[in-house]
């Protein structure tokens, strides 16, 4: 949280659950105002069996995505660049314009103990980038069974 010089007649309590709002507590990324904007939304899930990832990006394709794993830390990132040209004659001659744009993004996560890394798996399909990562059959919740006492 920052620090804000400000004049009693403001109200303050706003920005106070601002901050304290959005302020991502769990790591996911630094710049928690622009997601959804030029940082992708996140979804994590937990089940009795894995976690499951679920990154917004549509208009993307799988081979624009890049998945690695280094230490138990997940790393997500993108690269897009794009190039539009459009030609036009004038009658001094002819005019052409270039656009361009450059999208990047890159989100890390710490992955927990309980995830097996060697089984990780990822798709894409519909604008969304899922990423399965099982847990360690040792971390799964185990069914209730009696122990006979001898």
């Amino acid at each position: 949280m920052s620090l804000v010089k400000r004049t009693p007649a403001e109200n303050w309590l706003p920005s106070i659950f601002d901050d304290m709002f959005k302020t991502d507590w769990l790591g996911g990324t630094s710049n928690v105002n622009n997601i959804g904007v030029s940082i992708p939304a996140v979804n994590i899930q937990e089940t009795e069996d894995n976690f499951l990832v679920e990154v917004a990006a549509p208009g993307k394709k799988k081979e624009d995505f890049n998945i690695e794993l280094n230490n138990d830390v997940l790393t997500i990132s993108s690269e897009a660049k794009k190039e539009n040209t459009e030609t036009k004659e004038e009658a001094t001659g002819k005019f052409t314009r270039r656009e361009f744009s450059y999208s990047t993004f890159k989100r890390a996560f710490s992955l927990p103990e309980t995830v097996d890394s060697s089984k990780i798996n990822a798709s894409y399909e519909n604008g969304v980038l899922l990423i399965n990562l099982p847990k360690k059959e040792e971390a799964k919740v185990q069914a209730k069974r009696f122990i006979e006492v001898s």
